[in-house]
């Protein structure tokens, strides 16, 4: 499992740069115009005053995103935030009035509605708005971008978390059925029945898909089917003419796709709960259906004659089926499955739609 850590919503330097160079552009052109009918060289006025504004511009920008906003903003100390802002905003100001007075022209606010050579309160207020403009859609791209790379980034962790809850309840089926399926073992060997071996290398079989072949996210139903009828032929071995199983396939089971070990946990239950705690001749019906993009997998057992009228199987029946029941819901969208489980006339009942395509 890899975790994705690019930032897809990192801003480079180069798009800084990028960004600073079209604002100063258009910035210069629109002012330029503005100027054509007050000013004799229109176009270099405006660039000179762009030359001196956009610094301060630069300055305020990263100023606020990068040190007031951290520091002070998403701190909740708001009035101290407030107060240095306006008073940065207020000494930049003061130094752009400088500048463009000594620089450019005595005349420094010919947009004004009258010519002035001293900072007066109607310039300021005027000044300290547009600085405030250019902070405020800077500061607004900056969060936009952060809001999408933060979303991103639990997106990922989500996905991470749900994979890894996917992986361990894998994990938690592989030794669950080869307990169970030891214990078989077990008692054939205490026996000394000559259906050992055989039933050693039925399970070498099983061993080798569910360690070497489960580790993507999907994989055949046709493997699966296989590994279904190699569980069945060991109980088969097991149980002897005790044990009848009926296994239907229809429809085309090439080229579909399902979770490993999906299946072969309603199987197991059916031969834990149905076939080893009741007692005499035991049937377990399987029917597998394809129907285009979707299987219809059915499966029942008699419910043990022991508990019959202690316990309904509406209930959960052990590890097995509340672990495919999280798998479905961390692996599956919820229109592509549908699990019922349900007692008839005294047999346990698991109905599966789910889609394979």
């Amino acid at each position: 499992m890899k975790f994705n850590t690019k930032h897809f919503y990192r801003v480079s330097l180069k798009h800084h740069v990028l960004f600073w160079l079209i604002y100063f552009t258009l910035n210069t052109l629109r002012w330029g115009s503005y100027f054509s009918d007050i000013k004799e060289f229109p176009y270099l006025y405006s660039l000179t005053t762009n030359l001196i504004g956009f610094p301060i511009h630069m300055i305020l920008c990263y100023l606020n995103i990068y040190v007031l906003m951290p520091k002070f903003a998403f701190k909740k100390k708001y009035t101290r935030y407030i107060f240095l802002i306006l008073s940065t905003i207020f000494t930049m100001v003061f130094i752009k009035f400088n500048l463009t007075y000594y620089l450019v022209s005595t005349n420094v606010w010919p947009e004004g509605p009258e010519p002035i050579s001293l900072m007066t309160i109607d310039y300021t207020i005027d000044m300290m708005f547009g600085e405030l403009y250019v902070i405020t859609f800077v500061t607004a791209i900056k969060i936009t971008l952060d809001f999408l790379e933060e979303h991103k980034r639990v997106a990922d962790l989500e996905k991470a978390q749900l994979e890894t809850e996917l992986l361990f309840l894998k994990t938690q089926i592989s030794p669950h059925f080869f307990f169970n399926t030891l214990n078989n073992i077990y008692s054939l060997a205490v026996e000394n029945s000559k259906k050992t071996p055989k039933i050693i290398l039925k399970l070498s079989e099983l061993m080798r898909y569910l360690l070497y072949d489960t580790g993507s996210k999907r994989q055949s139903l046709e493997n699966e089917i296989l590994c279904i009828q190699n569980y069945i032929d060991l109980e088969r071995i097991r149980h002897n003419d005790e044990l009848e199983v009926n296994m239907s396939i229809s429809g085309d089971i090439q080229d579909k796709k399902i979770a490993p070990i999906l299946l072969l946990t309603f199987i197991e239950n059916a031969f834990k709960h149905g076939a080893k705690k009741n007692i005499g001749n035991v049937k377990i019906n399987i029917d597998l259906t394809i129907k285009k993009d979707f299987l219809y997998f059915t499966i029942s057992n008699p419910i043990p004659l022991k508990t019959v009228h202690e316990e309904r199987f509406n209930r959960s029946s052990g590890i097995g089926l509340e672990n495919v029941k999280k798998r479905l819901a961390l692996g599956y969208n919820k229109s592509d499955y549908k699990l019922v489980i349900k007692n008839e006339n005294d047999q346990f009942v698991v109905n599966l739609k789910i889609k394979v395509s």
